[in-house]
C-alpha cells in the first residue's frame, strides 16, 4: 500500500479497497411538496436551467462541490485504510417508475454501509443512462446509484458502473419488471422482486470517493461518494430494456474546484 500523498489540481476522491457502499439521487422522499417543481434532463427544464426553476435549486447553478465529476485514476492520493464496510444482502425490493428512472426501494434496515465510524442504511438504489461519472474520461452506458442515509439523515451514495457484457442474472428480475412510463407521477410494479444486493457489487471493492452533490435537483451538497472502480456487466438487451424507457438520464460533468483524490486500501 503506498503511503505517500501528492496534491492534484482538482478532486478529492478516495480510490479505496472496501470489505463489502439522483430521479435521485435521494431524495429519499425527494421534496415533500404537493406540487414540485417540473424538471427534466432537456430543454427548457434540463440541467443548465434547474438552478432557475425554483429557489431551492439554487445550488444546481452555484454549488461549489456538485457532482458528478471525472475520476482520474493517476491523481488518487494514499488515504486512511479501513475506513469503509459494505454490508448488502438480500431481499426484496420494490420496482417505481419516477419519471426520470426506476427506483428499487429496499426496506431491510440490515443493509448498511459504514463510513468512518458512521453507519448508513440502504433506502433505495437507480438507474442512469449514460453514466453520469467518467473514469479517465470514459463514460460507461448504464450507472447504479445506492442511496444510504444515516440517523443524522446524512447521504451516502455508492455508484457502481455497468458495462456491456454477459447476462447480469442477479440483475434480471429486475430487469424483466420494469414499470412502464405513464403520465401519472409514478408506476410501481405488481410485486416486490426479491435481489442478492451483495452480488450485484463488484468482487474487487476498490472505489473513487469524494465528497459531492445529489446528481438531481435540488443537487443538495455534502454527500459523499463511492464510485467503485471495477465494472460490473449486463448484456445489451439488459441496458436497452432501460435505455428504451429512459434515453438520457444523466446530469452533465461538474467542475472539480480544488476538491482531492485519496487511495485507500480496506
Amino acid at each position: 500500500m503506498q503511503t505517500s500523498k501528492r496534491h492534484v489540481a482538482g478532486i478529492a476522491a478516495v480510490v479505496v479497497t472496501l470489505a463489502s457502499v439522483g430521479a435521485l439521487a435521494l431524495p429519499l422522499a425527494a421534496d415533500n411538496e404537493a406540487t414540485p417543481p417540473h424538471w427534466s434532463y432537456s430543454g427548457e427544464s434540463g440541467p443548465a436551467h434547474w438552478s432557475t426553476l425554483d429557489a431551492k435549486f439554487a445550488a444546481c447553478g452555484n454549488g461549489m462541490a456538485q457532482s458528478p465529476i471525472d475520476l482520474e485514476s493517476h491523481d488518487a492520493k494514499p488515504g486512511k485504510a479501513g475506513e469503509f464496510h459494505i454490508d448488502y444482502e438480500k431481499g426484496d425490493v420494490a420496482l417505481v417508475n419516477n419519471g426520470h428512472t426506476v427506483q428499487a426501494n429496499v426496506a431491510d434496515a440490515k443493509d448498511t454501509v459504514v463510513f468512518d465510524g458512521d453507519t448508513y442504511h440502504l433506502a433505495q438504489f437507480h438507474f442512469h443512462s449514460p453514466s453520469e461519472h467518467t473514469t479517465d474520461q470514459k463514460r460507461f452506458p448504464l450507472e447504479i446509484h445506492f442511496v444510504n442515509q444515516d440517523g443524522a439523515k446524512h447521504i451516502l451514495v455508492v455508484g457502481v458502473m455497468v458495462k456491456l457484457g454477459d447476462e447480469n442474472p442477479t440483475l434480471a428480475p429486475v430487469f424483466r419488471s420494469l414499470p412502464p412510463a405513464s403520465s401519472r407521477a409514478s408506476v410501481t410494479a405488481a410485486a416486490p422482486i426479491p435481489v442478492d444486493l451483495a452480488s450485484v457489487l463488484p468482487k474487487n471493492h476498490e472505489a473513487y470517493v469524494y465528497n459531492g452533490s445529489l446528481t438531481t435537483p435540488p443537487c443538495t451538497e455534502g454527500v459523499r461518494w463511492v464510485v467503485l472502480s471495477h465494472p460490473i456487466e449486463m448484456s445489451k438487451d439488459q441496458v436497452a430494456s432501460f435505455s428504451r424507457m429512459f434515453p438520457d438520464n444523466h446530469r452533465p460533468l461538474q467542475k472539480v474546484n480544488g476538491r482531492e483524490i485519496d487511495d485507500d486500501t480496506d
